[in-house]
C-alpha cells in the first residue's frame, strides 16, 4: 500500500483513493471527538471557576480582615467634629479602670473560653465580633459586639450573656447601636459608657436598664475609651487621629495625644485604637497603623514611643495593628497584638517585647488566638482576651507556682 499520493507523472491508484477517504473519515471522527473534548473541558473549567469564586466569597465573608476591622468608614466633610453641649457626670466618687495588678507575672498557654465560643451568631450563648471588654470586680464580663450593634454581660460562670445595651439591630435611635467599639465603667456612677463608632457618639446608659441612655459627647469618630481617677472620660478619634480629655463641664474638651493629622511622627497618630490612662495622668495610645504603642505624659505635645515602632512584622521588636493596651505596674505594658495574633509585654525602655499568651499561629485552638482586639484583668489578676475572629473570650489563668 502507498504511504503517500504521488503528483506527478503517475496517477493516483484505487488503494490511495481508499486510504484516502479512511484517511478523511478517520480525520472527521477525531475532529469530532475533540469538538466534544473541548464542550467538556470548558463545562468542567466553567464549573471550576464558579465553585472557586463560591468558596473564596465565603471565606471573605467568614473571615472578616484585619483591615476591614481596623477601618472604620469615615465620611470627607469639612465640619469641625466637636460636641455642641457639655459633658457632664452624676458621680460625687468617680473611680477609674485602672486594672488590678497581676500577683504573678505567668500565664497559663491554654485559655478557656468563658464567654461566645459556639460559633458567630446573635443567640444569647454566641457573640460576633468582640472588639472590647471589661471586667468588674465580681468577674462580670462586659462584651462590645461590633456586628450585634450590643453591649452584653456574661457573669461569672454564666453560659449566657444578658444585653444591657443596644441590641435593637443597627440604627441611630437612642436604644440602638452602629458599629459599637469599647465601653468603660464608673464603678461608683453606676453607669456604662459606650464607644457608638459609626454613630459618630459616646452614649451613657444608667446600671442594666438601659434607662434614659444619653449621647454626652457627639461627632466624633471615636475607637477607645479611657477613664482617669478624677472621673474624666479619654476618647480616640480616629478622624481626626487624636484623644481628647473629656473633664465635668467641658464643651469641646482637650488634646491629650496627637490632633496634628496622620502620620508616623512623636507628635502624631494613625488611627488610634484603645487607650489606657494611669495614675499619673499618662495616657498610653495603641497607634495601630503606625504598629506602636505611645505614651504621652501630661501636657505632653508629643509622645514617647514604649513598645514596637519598627515597622509590620512578627519579631519580638515588632507589633502589627496593637489593639488593647493596659499597664499593670510602673513600665510594664501589656498588648494586643493584633495582627500577629498574640499577647505581648513590654518594660519602657527595653527594646524588645516577650510572648504572654498566643503567638503560635491563626487559629482556634486553646493555645491560640483569632485577630486578638482587647484585653482586661480580673481582680486575681487572670487574663482575659477578646478573640474577636474566634467570637469568643478567653482567659488565661494565673501561674501560682
Amino acid at each position: 500500500m502507498m504511504t503517500r499520493n504521488q503528483i506527478g507523472d503517475e496517477t493516483v491508484t484505487p488503494n490511495s483513493q481508499q486510504t484516502s477517504t479512511d484517511r478523511s473519515t478517520l480525520l472527521r471522527k477525531c475532529l469530532k471527538k475533540k469538538k466534544i473534548l473541548s464542550v467538556i473541558n470548558g463545562i468542567i473549567i466553567v464549573i471550576l471557576i464558579i465553585t472557586i469564586t463560591t468558596v473564596i466569597i465565603k471565606t471573605k465573608t467568614k473571615a472578616t480582615t484585619l483591615t476591614e476591622l481596623s477601618t472604620v468608614p469615615i465620611e470627607t466633610t469639612t465640619e469641625e467634629y466637636t460636641t455642641t453641649e457639655k459633658f457632664t457626670t452624676t458621680a460625687d466618687n468617680p473611680t477609674t479602670e485602672v486594672q488590678s495588678k497581676p500577683k504573678g507575672d505567668k500565664w497559663k498557654q491554654h485559655g478557656i473560653t468563658v464567654a461566645g465560643g459556639n460559633g458567630e451568631g446573635s443567640k444569647p450563648n454566641q457573640l460576633s465580633v468582640p472588639y472590647g471588654i471589661y471586667i468588674d470586680d465580681s468577674k462580670a464580663i462586659l462584651i462590645v459586639e461590633l456586628r450585634n450593634e450590643r453591649i452584653v454581660e456574661w457573669k461569672y460562670d454564666s453560659n449566657n450573656g444578658q444585653i444591657i445595651a443596644g441590641g435593637n439591630g443597627q440604627g441611630v435611635e437612642l436604644n440602638q447601636l452602629d458599629t459599637p467599639m469599647d465601653v468603660v465603667v464608673g464603678k461608683e456612677k453606676n453607669e456604662i459608657i459606650v464607644c457608638d463608632s459609626n454613630n459618630w457618639r459616646v452614649m451613657r446608659y444608667f446600671g442594666q436598664s438601659q434607662t434614659n441612655p444619653q449621647i454626652i459627647i457627639h461627632k466624633i469618630l471615636c475607637r477607645g475609651l479611657a477613664m482617669d481617677k478624677d472621673g474624666s472620660i479619654y476618647v480616640s478619634d480616629i478622624a481626626k487621629a487624636e484623644v481628647r480629655r473629656w473633664k465635668e463641664g467641658d464643651t469641646n474638651g482637650t488634646i491629650v495625644a496627637g490632633g496634628n493629622n496622620p502620620g508616623n511622627h512623636l507628635n502624631q497618630l494613625y488611627n488610634p485604637d484603645k487607650i489606657f490612662v494611669d495614675e499619673d495622668y499618662s495616657v498610653y495610645v495603641a497607634d495601630s497603623t503606625n504598629h506602636r504603642i505611645t505614651k504621652w505624659k501630661k501636657d505632653a505635645k508629643e509622645g514617647i514611643l514604649v513598645a514596637g515602632g519598627n515597622g509590620h512584622g512578627n519579631h519580638l521588636n515588632q507589633l502589627v495593628n496593637p489593639g488593647g493596651v493596659i499597664v499593670v505596674s510602673l513600665g510594664e505594658i501589656i498588648i494586643a497584638d493584633t495582627g500577629n495574633h498574640r499577647i505581648m509585654r513590654w518594660y519602657e525602655g527595653d527594646a524588645d517585647g516577650s510572648i504572654v499568651v498566643g503567638g503560635n499561629g491563626q487559629g482556634e485552638r486553646s493555645n491560640q488566638l483569632y485577630h486578638p482586639l482587647d484585653l482586661s484583668f480580673d481582680v486575681e489578676g487572670n487574663l482575659y482576651v477578646a478573640d474577636t475572629m474566634n467570637h469568643r473570650i478567653q482567659k488565661y489563668e494565673l501561674c501560682t507556682e
